[in-house]
C-alpha cells in the first residue's frame, strides 16, 4: 500500500526552500509535509540579536512556504516532547531534519533520533548546512585537519553537489495541527529599542539572500581580494547573516563563486576560500567540540586572563569607549547593524584578549549577544584564532597595533568617521544611530568628550608580551 502518512519537516538553522535536501526529499515522497519550528532550550539559549534575527527569518520562511501551499507550525517545549505530540496529533510516521554539528544540536538530535526510532518513527537527518561532512575530510594519516591551508588544498577540487531547486508545491495535510503564534514568542524582546535600529540594516529571508549573492557576483567579487580588507568599503559579500540561518546554502554560494572564477573574476578564489574557512570551523567543532566552550590548546588553561566583566576597561570595550578609534568604531558598527567588518573583528578581538588581557570567552559571549550573523562555529574559532589559543591561530606573540592598522586600512578615516560621533563636529547618521540603539542606562551622548585610551596601543603590547614571557607555552 502507498504510504500517505505525513512527514514532519523539522526546521532549525535552514530557513529556505531551495537547495534543502530534507525538504526536497519530503516534497518528492508523495506524502503530506508539515513544516515545524520548535522553540526549545537550544533556541532559548540564543543571545538577544541572534534570537531577534531568527524571528525575522522565521516570518520570512513562513511567507515563502505559504506561496507554495504550505505553512510553518510553531511549537515550544522540549524538542522530543513536541515532536511526539505532533506525531500523535497528525499521525506522522516520519520526522526529517537538516543535520547540525555544534555540541548543543548534536546532543539534542542524537537523543531525539534514538528515542523516535524506538517509537517506530522514521527519524532521519540530511546534509545541507555544509558542503563537506566533517567525517569525510581526513589527513593522509587518517586524522582530522587542524590547520586550514591543507584543509583547503584537500577540499578545493572536491565535487560539491549542485543546488536543488525549490519545490513549486509542497503537499499539504488535510488538517493542519494547532500552531502557536510567532509574535507571542517575543523573540526580539531582549533587543529592546535596538531592534528598530538593527532592522534597517538586516537583509532577511531567502529571496533577499539570493539577491545579495547575485549583486556580489555581478559587482563585488572581482575586487574582493583587496576590498574585503577595507572596512570603509562595501567590499564583502555580506552573506554571513544569511548563511548563519541557512537562508542560503553554501552549495549555492560555491557554485556561484566557481562560475565567477571561470569567468576570470579576480577575487573568486578568495571568496571560495572563505566558504571553506566556514567549513573548517565546523570541521573543528565536530571533531573537537571543546572549542566552543574552552581553550582548544589546553596549555592556555593556566593563562591568567581577566574574566571579570565588571572591570571598567571591559565595560568600555563593550560600549565602544576604549579611546581606540578602530576598536570603538567596530563595536558601534555591531550595535547598529548586528554585524561587524571582518578586519574590525580581528582588531576588536585582539585588543580585548591582548591589550586588555581579558579572556576570549568574554568577547565570544558579547558577540553571541550582539551579532545577527552569529554562528556557533565561526564565532568560537574566530575568537580563539585572535587570542592565540585555537587551531591555526595567529601567533600569540603577534599583537595587532590598532593605530597602525587604522592607518593601513582606513587611511582617510572614512570607517571611523561613519561610526564614531564624539570626535567629530559633523556627525554621520550611522554614528548617531548608535545612541538610539544602546540601553539608556549607559548614559551616553554624541556630545560627550571622546575618551583617552583605556590602554594605549604600545602600552598594551608591552603588557601582553610581558605576560606571555612569564608563561611556558
Amino acid at each position: 500500500m502507498t504510504d500517505t502518512t505525513p512527514i514532519l519537516l523539522w526546521y532549525r538553522r535552514d530557513l529556505r526552500l531551495s537547495d534543502h535536501p530534507a525538504l526536497d526529499a519530503a516534497a518528492r515522497a508523495g506524502r503530506p509535509v508539515i513544516p515545524v519550528f520548535i522553540r526549545d532550550g537550544v533556541v532559548d539559549a540564543y543571545g538577544a540579536a541572534p534570537k531577534w534575527r531568527l524571528g525575522e527569518g522565521l516570518a520570512a520562511l513562513d511567507a515563502s512556504l505559504r506561496d507554495v501551499g504550505s505553512r510553518l507550525t510553531y511549537r515550544s517545549g522540549r524538542a522530543l516532547d513536541v515532536l511526539r505530540d505532533l506525531i500523535a496529533d497528525t499521525g506522522a510516521t516520519s520526522v526529517w531534519w537538516t543535520r547540525g554539528y555544534d555540541p548543543d544540536m548534536r546532543d539534542r538530535d542524537t537523543n531525539v533520533k534514538a528515542a523516535l526510532k524506538e517509537d517506530g518513527i522514521d527519524a532521519k537527518s540530511f546534509g545541507g548546512h555544509l558542503m563537506f561532512e566533517p567525517w569525510t575530510s581526513e589527513t593522509k594519516t587518517g586524522g582530522f585537519y587542524k590547520v586550514y591551508t591543507p584543509f583547503w588544498k584537500s577540499n578545493r577540487d572536491r565535487d560539491v553537489d549542485a543546488p536543488l531547486a525549490a519545490p513549486s508545491r509542497i503537499p499539504a495535510p488535510d488538517t493542519w495541527p494547532d500552531s502557536e503564534a510567532l509574535d507571542d514568542w517575543r523573540l526580539g524582546a531582549a533587543m529592546n529599542r535596538g531592534a528598530e535600529v538593527v532592522a534597517r540594516h538586516a537583509n532577511v529571508g531567502e529571496r533577499a539572500a539570493s539577491s545579495r549573492l547575485g549583486a556580489f557576483i555581478a559587482h563585488g567579487i572581482d575586487g574582493y581580494d583587496t576590498n574585503r580588507d577595507l572596512p570603509w568599503k562595501d567590499g564583502t559579500s555580506n552573506l554571513s547573516e544569511n548563511l548563519a540561518l541557512g537562508e542560503i546554502s553554501p552549495h549555492t554560494c560555491w557554485h556561484a563563486g566557481q562560475r565567477a572564477m571561470q569567468d576570470g573574476k579576480a577575487g573568486a578564489e578568495t571568496f571560495l576560500k572563505e566558504l571553506v574557512w566556514r567549513e573548517f570551523a565546523y570541521h573543528l567543532v565536530y571533531h573537537t567540540p571543546r572549542i566552543v566552550s574552552g581553550n582548544w590548546r589546553e596549555d592556555w588553561d593556566a593563562f591568567p586572563w581577566n574574566t571579570d566583566e565588571r572591570k571598567a576597561e571591559v565595560k568600555a570595550w563593550k560600549r565602544g569607549r576604549t579611546g581606540i578609534r578602530f576598536v570603538d568604531a567596530g563595536m558601534r558598527e555591531m550595535y547598529v547593524t548586528g554585524r561587524m567588518h571582518n578586519r574590525a573583528r580581528m582588531i576588536v578581538a585582539s585588543y580585548l584578549t591582548k591589550h586588555l588581557l581579558t579572556h576570549w570567552q568574554v568577547g565570544q559571549k558579547w558577540f553571541e549577544d550582539c551579532l545577527i550573523d552569529w554562528d556557533p562555529a565561526s564565532n568560537a574559532m574566530g575568537w580563539q584564532w585572535s587570542a592565540g589559543s585555537g587551531p591555526d591561530a595567529t601567533p600569540y606573540f603577534r599583537v595587532f597595533n590598532p593605530v597602525t592598522q587604522l592607518d593601513k586600512f582606513d587611511k582617510d578615516r572614512a570607517y571611523v568617521g561613519r561610526w564614531l560621533a564624539e570626535p567629530y563636529s559633523k556627525k554621520a547618521p550611522e554614528a548617531l544611530s548608535y545612541f538610539d540603539a544602546i540601553p539608556r542606562s549607559w548614559n551616553m551622548s554624541p556630545d560627550d568628550d571622546y575618551p583617552q585610551p583605556v590602554v594605549a596601543a604600545d602600552e598594551g603590547r608591552k603588557r601582553a608580551l610581558n605576560a606571555y614571557e612569564k608563561r611556558d607555552f
